[in-house]
């Protein structure tokens, strides 16, 4: 896929893929990269009456047309790692979806680039909303641009917004705001424990200036026993950070807290080890990944630790998923792709499970084709099955790759944590913690 392209239709069928390019549904070429969801039809066996719209019925609509909804992913920009990985995950779990079908029904994604940035992310969905009329918004990576698209394009419409990758704390106070990955709470709780059983009590924390960094260094400071020497922002794609790096080398802490992003933190990593600072490094989710590892010498971080969401990597349906990926890509999904995969699972269930396909509609479903009140179902297939069986939203308990998908009142599910540590320049993981 074309990542400059901020407008691509991507879609899947039985493993087919077809990539129509910048908002021309017609036009098709072969596209390496896929991000479309589950098609799905109302619950009741009808032939379904879904348009893609958000409320309006454009009745020229054939039944048999696929649906189509909305993306808002991270194509480019500092985050485009994080957007890979969502679109990998995306693409195997259209897969799955489009080879069972829903009432013959397939679905489209049309996915747009927020290029890691607030205001691109309001245009993608304005685009997606307004232009495409779609009833359910995958969106975003980044806690501050899910944030800016439900502020300004989401709320008090009826469209359904599921983040894929969002882990910032203010997200609980906007529980119209549903997301896959887990509250960032949780990850900060777990890195004051492990710090302070480290044996340190006194640490030197940066994190990047926007709600993503600043809620989760906040709850650390909350649940943090011991003394702050250092804590202060630092802003996105920099070409330094050496000041940043020097101040909290002089502030006598051995213990720094890295709450950033790939690119920033591998600036940091290089120019701490050309400095010859020695800490221990501790790290929150978006700091791990290969563009870190490939951009920073060896030796450089480790026996680091970082607190990441993860999936339950010992579940069947994880491992059939994790096996399907590497076949795929040649390499282990991270639980990112997990998130993506999920989000596209959760949106077919809820508009097979709903009698329209609207935004309406499906905000009565989302919530609870994988709630806990009904008959678990860790694939697509056996989930979609109960449904055409006769069941409805309540009756089917969707167990996803990343876990349960049981969405509190404030939109947040239950998560699981990883602990990760670096060793010989790689992540190895030593440890699991459920939140």
């Amino acid at each position: 896929m074309d990542m400059a392209d901020r407008r691509t239709l991507l879609k899947l069928t039985g493993g087919a893929g077809v990539l129509a390019l910048s908002g021309c549904l017609s036009t098709t070429d072969d596209g390496n990269e896929s991000g479309d969801d589950g098609s799905g039809d109302d619950g009741s066996g009808d032939d379904g009456s879904g348009d893609g719209s958000s409320g309006d019925d454009d009745s020229g609509d054939d039944s048999t047309d696929a649906y189509e909804i909305g993306m808002v992913d991270s194509l480019t920009g500092s985050l485009s790692a994080f957007g890979e990985r969502n679109q990998r995950g995306v693409e195997l779990a259209l897969q799955r979806v489009n080879e069972v079908g829903i009432n013959d029904r397939d679905l489209e994604l049309i996915v747009e680039d927020s290029e890691s940035e607030n205001q691109g992310g309001i245009a993608a969905a304005q685009k997606l909303v307004n232009q495409d009329g779609v009833p359910f918004l995958i969106g975003a990576v980044g806690s501050g641009v899910s944030l800016a698209i439900y502020e300004s394009v989401v709320q008090d419409t009826d469209v359904v917004q599921l983040s894929q990758n969002s882990t910032g704390l203010n997200l609980t106070n906007f529980p119209g705001l549903l997301r896959m990955s887990p509250s960032g709470r949780t990850q900060s709780l777990a890195l004051a424990n492990l710090i302070d059983d480290d044996g340190y009590d006194e640490v030197a924390i940066t994190y990047v200036n926007n709600d993503y960094g600043q809620s989760l260094t906040d709850a650390f400071v909350e649940a943090w026993d011991g003394d702050i020497a250092y804590n202060n922002p630092h802003d996105q794609e920099q070409q330094s950070y050496s000041g940043v790096i020097s101040e909290m080398n002089e502030s006598g802490a051995d213990a720094w807290l890295f709450v950033t992003y790939q690119a920033e933190f591998a600036t940091m990593v290089n120019e701490a080890f050309s400095a010859g600072y020695e800490a221990q490094f501790y790290g929150a989710d978006s700091v791990s990944g290969d563009n870190v590892l490939e951009n920073t010498p060896e030796g450089s971080m480790d026996g680091m630790k970082i607190v990441v969401p993860s999936a339950p990597v010992e579940e069947e349906n994880y491992q059939t998923f994790a096996s399907d990926f590497e076949a795929e890509y040649g390499q282990q999904p991270t639980s990112w792709s997990a998130y993506a995969y999920d989000c596209v699972m959760n949106a077919a269930l809820a508009i097979q499970a709903a009698d329209e396909f609207t935004g309406a509609a499906l905000q009565e479903t989302v919530r609870r084709v994988s709630g806990p009140e009904g008959e678990e179902a860790t694939t697509f297939e056996a989930a979609s099955q109960i449904l055409a069986d006769g069941g409805g939203p309540d009756d089917v308990d969707y167990q996803g790759v990343s876990g349960p998908i049981d969405f509190n009142e404030d939109g947040d599910p239950v998560g699981f944590l990883q602990i990760l540590e670096v060793q010989d320049h790689d992540y190895e993981g030593v440890g699991f913690i459920e939140g």
